[in-house]
């Protein structure tokens, strides 16, 4: 069984989340207190209390990679009794800095630190209001980059699978993109709540200060193998790591390649850690699309999230039936 541990992004947070675990777990609680140390915020008030500021940018990002790896000590700690290990690792925007630092090449603590600056270089790269994505459910993918070419400040930000694609840019741009790619034939276009048009060109400036924000971070040698966003490609120096992460900021996030490539190199199971189970329906639905294509029988391929301590039994799950 090969398997590959996967971090949701930013928009997959909500009030609550890793609670259970942090007060199930000494581990987790420690890590949560490290993460404070190192951003000088309340990570665990930010992750907990109702009316917190979450859903900023800035917060998001490290109480999102905060959770998600102290989330991952326990289950790595679970695997290892079950005799397993993940062998690859990928994340989706936000959610690869969690892959990065679950592979050994960054800390905890500068992981957390790092996409604290990195939240605030993206919250101010684009004055309030200017910015705007939008999710197209179920996109002819061809119409769609023609039309995107076509419309001057409007981008692709991310190709999440072959049932959804997110774009991106200035927001009279998108807004002029929706209404072409719904007389188009692509009714289902929904505008996202999001602070800014991300993953666009708009944003290549932060990316610049988020590199030498990156130069003070110091990086060790991978334990394995992780997938980039901005081209899907297998990463194993970690001198690689700094120039991936820059362009990251404003280039386009390849999940679905991402989820492609993995499947091709055999992965046949797929641990999400962290809030909701977003990244789940794009690995199934992507995995569905590329068997299909390829004629191939993937009933094998197993998907679980791991949100609450509860999910850990599914651990056991795989083994039993591996």
């Amino acid at each position: 069984m090969k398997t590959a541990f996967i971090y949701p992004g930013q928009g997959a947070q909500y009030t609550g989340m890793c609670r259970e675990f942090y007060e199930g777990y000494a581990s987790v609680r420690d890590r949560f207190d490290e993460a404070s140390k190192a951003t000088g915020l309340d990570i665990s008030g930010l992750c907990f209390s109702e009316g917190s500021e979450l859903d900023l940018t800035q917060y998001t990002q490290p109480a999102m990679v905060c959770a998600e790896l102290a989330m991952t000590e326990v289950v790595k700690a679970e695997l290892s009794r079950l005799g397993l290990e993940p062998e690859l690792s990928a994340g989706l925007s936000l959610g690869e800095y969690a892959a990065i630092a679950e592979a050994g090449a960054m800390s905890f603590s500068d992981a957390v630190r790092l996409v604290y600056e990195r939240g605030k270089l993206m919250a101010g790269a684009v004055p309030a209001g200017r910015g705007a994505m939008a999710a197209v459910l179920n996109p002819d993918e061809e119409a769609l980059s023609k039309i995107i070419e076509e419309t001057e400040g409007a981008y692709i930000a991310n190709y999440n699978s072959p049932a959804q694609t997110v774009i991106t840019g200035y927001k009279e741009a998108v807004e002029s993109a929706v209404a072409r790619l719904q007389e188009a034939g692509m009714k289902r276009c929904v505008m996202l709540n999001v602070s800014g048009p991300f993953h666009s060109p708009l944003l290549e400036e932060a990316g610049q200060k988020l590199g030498m924000v990156l130069e003070g971070v110091e990086l060790s040698s991978l334990s394995h193998p992780y997938y980039a966003n901005v081209d899907a490609g297998r990463v194993e120096d970690e001198q690689r790591i700094r120039e991936l992460l820059v362009r990251q900021v404003s280039g386009s996030v390849c999940w679905r390649q991402t989820v492609e490539a993995m499947l091709s190199e055999g992965v046949t199971c797929f641990i999400e850690i962290g809030p909701g189970r977003t990244l789940s329906g794009f690995v199934s639905k992507t995995a569905r699309a590329y068997a299909k294509d390829r004629g191939l029988d993937m009933s094998g391929l197993r998907i679980i999230n791991i949100e609450k301590p509860e999910d850990l039994s599914k651990l056991q799950g795989l083994l039993e039936e591996a």
